[in-house]
Formats: C-alpha cells, structure tokens, sequence
C-alpha cells in the first residue's frame, strides 16, 4: 500500500511540474536550458551513488558542483520565477493559468482586428515594410529593446503612421498587448539559423522572436510587399486576406 501511495504521489509531483512548465516555461528563451535540468539531476544521483559505494571525492566534487549550479538556476529562470509570482499574487493570473483567459470585460474588440488588417492590406500595396508582435506570454527578457512606449489604440491611421518610411519608429517592431498598441519601434532578436536570401531583416527578427518565445509577428515585406506570420519558429507567407484574418482571430483570441 505504502508503494502505490508513493507512486501516487510521484504521479502528482510529475503532473505539477508539467503543467508549469507549459505555462511558464514553454516557448520561452528559457526552454532550451530545461535540459541541462536534467543534467543537473543526473549530477546529483551520480554524487549519490558515488557516495553510497564510498567514492567520496569523487561524491563530493559532484556534489559542490550540482549544488552551485543549482543555486545559479535561480538567477537563470528569474523572469519565469517573477511570471510565476505574479501569477500567484492576483486572481485575474490564478483564472489565466488555470482558465487560459482573464475576465470577459478583457475580451478583444473587433475593430482592432480589422484596423489591423486594412493597415496591413495598404501596405503590402505600397511595399511598406512592418512588423507587428502578438505576445502570448512573451518573455521579455528576450526582447532586446521594448521601444517607445505608446499605449495607443490600434487603428490603422496610427499603424501607417509608426511604418511609414520616413519615421523614426518604421524600422523596428509594434507590439501589441492588452488590444492596444503598447510599443513602437521594438528591436527583437535575428534568428541565427540560414535563410532564403529572399527573407531580408525584419524576416528574421520576426523569426528570432518566435523561435524564443511563444509570441506571433506579422510581417510585411518592403520588396515584395509579402504578408507572413511567424511562429514557432517556422514562417508561412498569407496570400489571402479571409485567410490572414482568421489566423489573426485566433491569434487575439476573438
């Protein structure tokens, strides 16, 4: 009895630490260091072991060094341990882990996606480059400047404002949080990985994003006047504005 108890609670244990990794952990810059977790509890059963068969320098030098890089995860994981508290601290964050939405007076108003979309639409017509995030639960941390803060409703007048060509803002990133323009002229991280030559710098920023956090950037191509969205570290070019649309239904869950 006392083993199923065990196993019980293991199961549990295991069913936690899943379930927070997906929300706080997945799609983040941090993701990728979740397997040096595992290293580091390999090093810890081995500093066990060794100490159990009485190698204990061995033992011992293993266990200083899980012990130092277990101490380092808490300056590693910062931003995902002040998400997590924060979480904690308000109901509105309880509702969205355990719900995946706030309350209904935060629901997303319509209009916005179609100031969006008729920006959009223009300036794929006129070769009007731009970039546009939809976080999701965007780690900051890896944007490598948030911009100027603006907190201005969406409308399509202000989109073609921030990226026309002759602005300050037009070159970097808008981002959207909250169904209101948070951020102009956002600089994101470039993917490293090798390209189409036909993908040019804002194709890669949008790309770099998405490949380190769960957000989704739009993209407008100043050469070809291309609509894409990247996400999840894969591009996919829209044609079809009923198409683009829809994806962007989905993605400010309308």
């Amino acid at each position: 009895m006392s083993h199923l108890s065990e196993f019980i609670q293991l199961a549990i244990i295991v069913a936690l630490v899943w379930y927070f990794y997906k929300k706080l952990i997945r799609n983040t810059a941090s993701e990728k260091l979740v397997r040096g977790i595992f290293g580091l509890v390999l090093l810890w059963m081995t500093s066990f072991i060794c100490s159990a068969l009485h190698v204990d320098l061995l033992g011992g030098f293993f266990h200083w060094v899980a012990l130092f890089l277990s101490i380092s995860l808490i300056v590693v994981f910062q931003p995902e341990l002040r998400k997590f508290l924060a979480l904690m601290g308000s109901v509105s964050g309880w509702r969205k882990m355990f719900y995946g939405k706030t309350d209904d007076l935060h629901k997303r108003d319509t209009s916005s996606l179609g100031a969006i979309v008729s920006a959009v639409e223009y300036m794929s017509s006129k070769h009007t480059g731009a970039l546009i995030v939809f976080p999701s639960t965007l780690d900051e941390s890896v944007i490598e400047r948030k911009g100027v803060r603006v907190d201005g409703q969406i409308t399509s007048e202000l989109l073609l404002t921030i990226f026309f060509n002759k602005t300050p803002l037009h070159d970097g990133a808008v981002i959207i949080e909250n169904n209101r323009i948070a951020y102009a002229g956002a600089i994101l991280p470039l993917s490293q990985n090798n390209l189409n030559w036909k993908y040019g710098t804002r194709h890669r920023a949008a790309l770099g994003l998405s490949e380190v956090s769960s957000a989704t950037v739009l993209v407008v191509s100043e050469e070809s006047g291309d609509i894409s969205i990247a996400e999840k570290g894969k591009i996919t070019k829209y044609d079809d504005l009923k198409k683009l649309r829809t994806k962007l239904e989905k993605v400010m869950k309308l």
